[in-house]
């Protein structure tokens, strides 16, 4: 046995105990259950192979040579070999893949009990609860709970009172500005994911424009120009969205925007839909919608 082999075994020993050692200073039982018992044997053996692999390579590049039929092609004169793969790296993937596929349907089955599906279980329990418990409540609750979700996941990029930081995302405190309509009638809108159509520019043009900006700016207060019938087309008459066809203008279209995300000011905004609940989203909605009033 050379010098190699010995420090290989040694450092591959060292590796062992190191990991037992980690292991029983977090109170862990190794083989409290199959699990704990897997991961500790995964351990030993990546050590092993560790200390097994780099034994054989070092040793074989002391002593190879390459050999072998040089392939055509080279780069600035540095060529490889058609050599076969070597049958030690094949069969060590085809091992691999079947002890993969072991471990996923025998030896730890993908249906059976796991941490991570016991606390998607725990949550989907609790938000029915949370459901059934908050469906009925008023405005007020909703206002105030919507509140709290916007500090937990909006305020990081909005800012805590939704002013957007400075034009850094976009700021719940005021309406769209006039000018905000006017660019999107003049060029065209294509931010919503959940209506990957968009809006075409030229929808209207001229004093139409003009009255539908102010219109839309300042609230839907007041009478509706007339011009107002072609952006009712697909918005619907209050400015409340038509699904699959046009989205909210009057206020914010919360719901599409947790559900498929948005381009923002600063890069695209992820999508909340499975962050939030129904009912969540309605307190959401309520709070956002309240910041501008």
């Amino acid at each position: 046995m050379n010098g190699l082999m010995i420090k290989s075994l040694a450092f591959s020993a060292l590796l062992i105990v190191a990991t037992i050692a980690v292991v029983m200073s977090l109170d862990i039982d190794i083989f409290a259950d199959s699990v704990n018992a897997i991961t500790m044997g995964g351990a030993i053996a990546i050590a092993v192979l560790t200390g097994a692999v780099t034994t054989k390579y070092i040793n074989q590049m002391k002593t190879d040579t390459a050999s072998g039929q040089l392939a055509d092609e080279n780069w600035d004169g540095i060529g490889e070999y058609e050599n076969e793969l070597p049958s030690g790296w094949a069969y060590t993937f085809l091992a691999v893949f079947m002890w993969s596929m072991w471990y996923g349907f025998f030896g730890y089955p993908i249906n059976a009990y796991s941490q991570i599906g016991e606390y998607n279980e725990e949550v989907l329990a609790y938000n029915a609860k949370f459901e059934e418990k908050h469906k009925t409540d008023d405005a007020a609750t909703l206002k105030e709970m919507g509140e709290s979700i916007f500090l937990v996941q909006c305020q990081q990029c909005h800012g805590t009172t939704g002013d957007g930081l400075s034009g850094r995302a976009q700021d719940f405190t005021v309406h769209r500005t006039k000018a905000q309509v006017l660019d999107i009638i003049n060029n065209g809108q294509n931010a919503l994911a959940a209506f990957p159509g968009g809006m075409p520019a030229g929808m209207a043009s001229g004093a139409d424009a003009e009255a539908i900006a102010a219109y839309v700016a300042g609230g839907f207060k007041g009478q509706a120009p007339a011009a107002f019938a072609t952006c009712a087309s697909c918005h619907g008459a209050d400015g409340k969205g038509t699904p699959m066809v046009g989205p909210q203008i009057n206020g914010y279209d919360i719901h599409n925007t947790l559900a498929k995300g948005k381009k923002g000011l600063i890069g695209r905004m992820p999508a909340f839909s499975t962050l939030i609940t129904p009912v969540q989203e309605k307190a959401l909605t309520a709070y956002v919608q309240s910041l501008a009033n």
